[in-house]
């Protein structure tokens, strides 16, 4: 299998002697829809910024399809494509403007055709001829998109790409970056929303104080948090004490008139017995997620 993007050793120490990257190794494979997690502060920013350029490693090194990005910059650069946190446009330029100059940027002339393409994948057509300031914030982080893809990138790096956009987006992104991953294209994402990563990522990768804390298929991860089950039951009344019934179970309380049932593979049957009889209103029930990986993996080391 071909190796998108190579990672070994990477070390990065701002002068204050403050360490970023302590040392991270990792593959993506060709063709992998692959998360790259951590809390505020992790290094993920620092780690695209050095693949993106505007940041110099302290040491280690990175390939993109088997090239050395410091040996050749200029062709590593072309097989890039990143969607920044930050949204920043020309205002004097229209939606069409930006994504022709931006085909200029990597030499691709009469581009038109495809940039028509991703325009209508993203929502845009509409937008084409508007200026990026008339934008919404929405459409802006689609236009950053579109920017990333218009020069047909080998790797493409979404950094927060659906940070404080509206669920319309969220599914229009994800429907057209599933698109593109069955054709081929490898993306790396960062995301704080846990389940889009859970969903879309074959596999994840958990780096903390700049380390490598956990790298493994998706499903094997949450699976490695074991296989219990937890029910939120909502009673009618205030519970002021655990029903007889339900003490075979670990319960907590979580407020006046809700408790929260742990239980194993294979105890439905006696949790749903138990719990027939008592004056409920709701409930729900939810397996381990990535989510409580990464709490384990990260929060809960610095209690």
């Amino acid at each position: 299998m071909e190796i998108a993007l190579s990672i070994q050793q990477l070390k990065k120490t701002y002068g204050s002697g403050t360490s970023a990257l302590r040392g991270i190794d990792l593959e993506i494979k060709k063709g992998e829809f692959f998360a790259l997690l951590g809390p505020n502060g992790a290094g993920k920013t620092t780690l695209i910024d050095i693949l993106a350029g505007p940041n110099i490693k302290s040491g280690g090194q990175i390939k993109i399809f088997g090239l050395d990005i410091d040996k050749h910059r200029e062709k590593t650069k072309f097989m890039l494509g990143i969607v920044p946190q930050e949204i920043s446009f020309d205002s004097f330029f229209s939606v069409n403007e930006v994504l022709q100059i931006q085909s200029g940027y990597y030499g691709i002339k009469n581009n038109q055709d495809y940039i028509d393409e991703i325009l209508e994948k993203l929502g845009l057509s509409d937008k084409k001829h508007a200026n990026t300031r008339a934008l919404s914030g929405g459409m802006k982080r689609r236009l950053l998109i579109a920017k990333a893809l218009v020069h047909k990138p080998k790797l493409v790096i979404l950094d927060e790409p659906t940070a404080g956009v509206d669920v319309e987006l969220r599914h229009t992104l994800w429907t057209y970056m599933r698109e593109l991953n069955k054709d081929g294209l490898t993306i790396l994402l960062t995301t704080h929303y846990l389940e889009e990563a859970e969903s879309l990522c074959q596999r994840t990768a958990i780096i903390h104080k700049g380390k490598l804390v956990a790298l493994d298929n998706t499903k094997k991860l949450v699976r490695s948090m074991g296989s219990s089950k937890e029910i939120t039951l909502t009673f009618d009344h205030e519970i002021k004490e655990t029903p007889h019934v339900l003490k075979a179970f670990p319960v907590k309380r979580l407020n006046a008139n809700e408790l929260a049932l742990t239980f194993e593979q294979g105890q439905l049957s006696s949790v749903l017995k138990a719990i027939q009889d008592l004056s409920l209103v709701d409930l729900d029930i939810k397996g381990r997620s990535l989510e409580d990986v990464f709490i384990q993996l990260t929060y809960r080391q610095d209690d």
